[in-house]
């Protein structure tokens, strides 16, 4: 029975590992339908991706390939498969609008299994596409608290990425290490320049000529986690802050579901606080 499996490999560069590695899809008759590969050369590391097909068992190719890399290599082979994505949003529908929008039309290859809001506004929105919806309120409460009641819900789901969709609050560094490598936020920023509540203003403030967004796995550094996907669009000085930001949103939109393909298609590796995106 023929199968596919995506194979994400990454460790410290050695001369022929090419060859061994591709050696092990020929001698199993499998079809390379798609290859990348980069090297870090200031850290002389070594990122490949490729798609496979054939028939063949999945552990004994996992066991082939652990044997020609080496032992401190990162090495997945993965079925595809629908992800599963849970969304935190707090006002602002826009960001989570598109990505209900693009799940009901079946253009994201995942599954969105709830949303949690920290105030009831965006509940008729996602009730539309019959999704479970949870209001954790944060008055009154400590952002610890308010965490442990947000982690209750969000446990119950066995669930491959959080997504911040404008989830306007700082998280702990306890939220942050308990999904490591698992929460993808969008900013309404170029970054690194302007991280905060409000960029936008900060941006026309400086006069800036172009304004953008950034889609980033969340660190316990505000806003300065490893960059997914960025993009800008031209402004000048006749926009007030106010539309800048409308202007912003779109981008916005655009940077959040460009990331969310990449990562739910496995093409990004998180490198130190960096990213190789295939």
């Amino acid at each position: 029975m023929e199968k596919r499996v995506r194979v994400l490999i990454d460790c410290q560069d050695n001369k022929g590992l090419v060859y061994q590695i591709s050696k092990v899809f020929y001698d199993r008759d499998l079809n390379i339908e798609n290859n990348r590969e980069f090297v870090d050369k200031e850290q002389s590391k070594f990122f490949m991706r490729t798609v496979v097909t054939g028939d063949f068992n999945v552990d004994e190719l996992r066991d082939a390939l652990k044997k020609v890399i080496p032992l401190s290599a990162n090495l997945q082979v993965i079925e595809p498969r629908r992800k599963k994505i849970i969304i935190l949003a707090t006002k602002e529908s826009h960001a989570l609008g598109d990505i209900l929008i693009r799940h009901e039309a079946g253009e994201l290859d995942a599954d969105i299994v709830a949303v949690v809001a920290n105030h009831k506004t965006l509940e008729s929105l996602v009730n539309r596409f019959d999704i479970p919806f949870f209001h954790i309120s944060a008055n009154g409460i400590s952002r610890e608290e308010h965490e442990e009641e947000v982690m209750k819900v969000v446990n119950r789901y066995g669930f491959d990425y959080m997504v911040l969709a404008k989830y306007m609050r700082i998280l702990t560094p306890n939220f942050v290490s308990t999904y490591s490598k698992k929460i993808i936020n969008i900013h309404h920023s170029f970054l690194p320049a302007f991280i905060g509540a409000n960029p936008y203003k900060q941006a026309h403030q400086r006069g800036v000529k172009i304004i953008g967004a950034t889609a980033h796995f969340v660190t316990d550094d505000l806003d300065e986690g490893p960059i997914i996907a960025q993009d800008v669009i031209p402004v000048n000085h006749r926009l007030e802050w106010k539309d800048m930001q409308k202007a912003g949103r779109d981008v916005e939109k655009i940077v959040l579901s460009r990331a969310l393909n990449l990562v739910l298609n496995d093409r990004v590796f998180i490198n130190g606080n960096r990213t190789i995106v295939f």
